[in-house]
């Protein structure tokens, strides 16, 4: 498996799949490593590989192992039993970083919003501050929720791009417990006939 990337003589741009809202880790991830596709983004990881598999996209990146917690569920069940060829893979460091509202200070924060994948990589740090974490489907579908509610007592745990997507203040950066925090990220598309 290759670095993900463009090959040489490829295709005119065309659609790639990922799991979340605009400012994810994923779509993060397909800005840089696919520039020249678009980033269609879906709430579930198994609409992004269903997207392939209907051709209304032509690859998706997918996480599916982090470096702090292992293999990424539902993730990496659903890319093995996707039927779809896994053409590329890399790792990204993934920083994930607490934001709020204009207004919100740390000390007022009770709540943290984020996937269960990106709450788990910052256990002990989130156990260390006394905040309850709130699993939702998105990091950045968390910080889009805490922007639209408005409330100074709810955070964030999301890439800092989404703090600038959503109008958000980062409160603190680096909350991952792991320094050396990575994501592996595979790219699939439909099997070549």
């Amino acid at each position: 498996m290759t670095q993900i990337g463009r090959p040489q003589n490829d295709d005119p741009a065309g659609r790639v799949a990922y799991q979340g809202a605009p400012g994810a880790f994923s779509h993060e991830a397909c800005l840089v490593l696919r520039p020249w596709d678009e980033a269609i983004g879906f709430e579930t990881f198994a609409q992004a590989i269903d997207a392939v598999r209907s051709g209304d996209c032509d690859c998706a990146l997918i996480p599916v192992e982090n470096s702090t917690i292992g293999v990424v569920e539902p993730a990496a069940t659903l890319v093995a039993a996707s039927g779809l060829e896994q053409v590329g893979e890399v790792w990204r460091r993934i920083g994930l970083h607490l934001m709020a509202v204009s207004g919100a200070v740390l000390s007022g924060i009770r709540t943290v919003e984020s996937h269960p994948v990106a709450l788990r990589q910052c256990r002990a740090t989130l156990a260390g501050l006394g905040l309850t974490a709130v699993e939702v489907f998105d990091t950045a579908g968390a910080a889009r929720d805490v922007a639209q509610a408005g409330d100074l007592t709810r955070a964030a745990l999301a890439p800092a791009g989404a703090a600038e997507v959503y109008g958000l203040s980062i409160l603190r950066n680096d909350l991952q417990d792991s320094a050396e925090n990575r994501t592996r990220f595979v790219l699939l598309s439909r099997c070549a006939a």
